[in-house]
């Protein structure tokens, strides 16, 4: 069981950590973003690009979670249907997550990679 723990507990903690920086540029923090992603990012722009991307961070942090969740159910249940079921909802957030992402750093900053 403690190896279960164990193995539940890590993509948790990613999860949570995905969660409050997601939560940080959506307050207009967008720092955590990589420069080349906000170099042309106006001051004005600065706080609907960080929500967005914040959203996206958001997103994929809370379908790790559900994976944790969903890891743990498998084990204590024995039944793959819950992997199977927390694989999906992970590539679907994150699929959605990324979309989002990229989207906003396209339109605020003009393009993906701008250097």
């Amino acid at each position: 069981m403690t190896d279960v723990l164990a193995g539940v507990m890590t993509p948790m903690i990613v999860g949570v950590v995905l969660i409050i920086i997601g939560i940080v540029n959506m307050t207009g923090n967008i720092s955590s973003i990589h420069s080349y992603h906000r170099k042309c990012v106006t001051e004005e722009n600065r706080k609907p690009f960080g929500k967005k991307v914040g959203l996206g961070n958001l997103i994929i942090g809370v379908g790790v979670i559900v994976l944790s969740v969903m890891m743990y159910l498998a084990d204590r249940f024995e039944n793959d249907l819950f992997m199977l079921l927390g694989t999906m909802v992970v590539f679907i957030a994150f699929a959605v997550g990324l979309i989002i992402s990229l989207s906003a750093i396209k339109k605020y900053n003009g393009g993906i990679f701008k250097f």
